[in-house]
């Protein structure tokens, strides 16, 4: 890993009325990488999440992109120093197009929000359409995203998360509510936009499946603690990640049994 990580999260720490929600987490995530944060319910990974985009302020610690720390800005700040997130439930405009779901955060992008009326429609479309082309719906750039399958409606999200041009993309549940063809596909159309564009990628994932196949690494936690970070093998293998999920020490081959 570089000298200066993309992301370099040190000792965070997040409580809620006395109970530590996040204790004193630490980890780096690199351009290029795809970065799993798994654990149980109540883990820690929403308020994590939350402390990273600025939904949340930590109670202490440090978050810093690129070198800069950005712990505590509001979220519009760290928005625009290139911070891209989506969420478990697809956030779209079901009444507009797909093309249009992609101009509206491309004008918010040009500070052009105002500007979205009739005679708007045409503006930031030729990047709208290539912003689609490269994640594979220029064909259902004209289709209203309420006529899209719910795959389509993820990839729609990602390609309106991508409009910013982030360094490094906050992927919730990215493939929650998804088919197994879908999931798969949705992944590996990440990787290779992370690739391409030199982003890093975090994201949550409750499917195993998924983690254990496309995450470059994953970071485990429990009652708000880091227990465990590595290579898939690594974890697949750790005992004190299988006993915070099963209360047993068997692993599968595809990830926690």
């Amino acid at each position: 890993m570089s000298a200066t990580p993309l992301l370099d999260v040190q000792d965070l720490h997040k409580a809620f009325g006395g109970i530590a929600a996040v204790d004193g987490v630490s980890f780096r995530l690199a351009r290029g990488e795809l970065l799993a944060m798994i654990g149980p319910n109540g883990a820690g990974k929403s308020t994590c999440f939350n402390c990273i985009n600025g939904q949340l302020q930590p109670d202490r610690g440090a978050v810093r992109l690129d070198g800069r720390d950005i712990a505590g800005l509001r979220p519009r700040a760290i928005w625009r120093l290139g911070v891209g997130r989506t969420f478990q439930v697809a956030a779209t405009y079901a009444s507009m197009t797909v093309a249009e779901n992609v101009q509206m955060a491309l004008l918010s992008r040009e500070r052009q929000l105002l500007k979205w009326w009739p005679r708007a429609a045409a503006m930031h479309r030729a990047e709208a359409l290539e912003l689609l082309d490269q994640v594979g719906l220029r064909a259902l750039a004209d289709q209203p995203c309420s006529a899209l399958a719910y795959g389509d409606i993820k990839t729609v999200e990602l390609a309106v998360a991508l409009a910013n041009r982030p360094s490094l993309l906050l992927m919730d549940e990215p493939t929650a509510g998804m088919a197994p063809r879908e999931r798969s596909a949705l992944m590996i159309l990440t990787r290779r936009l992370v690739k391409e564009r030199g982003i890093g990628v975090l994201f949550t994932e409750h499917s195993m499946d998924v983690v254990f196949a496309h995450a470059d690494r994953i970071m485990v936690l429990a009652r708000g603690r880091l227990i465990a970070q590595g290579a898939p093998d690594e974890i697949r293998g750790n005992a004190e990640v299988a006993e915070v999920y099963l209360g047993s020490g068997r692993l599968h081959a595809g990830g926690l049994a």
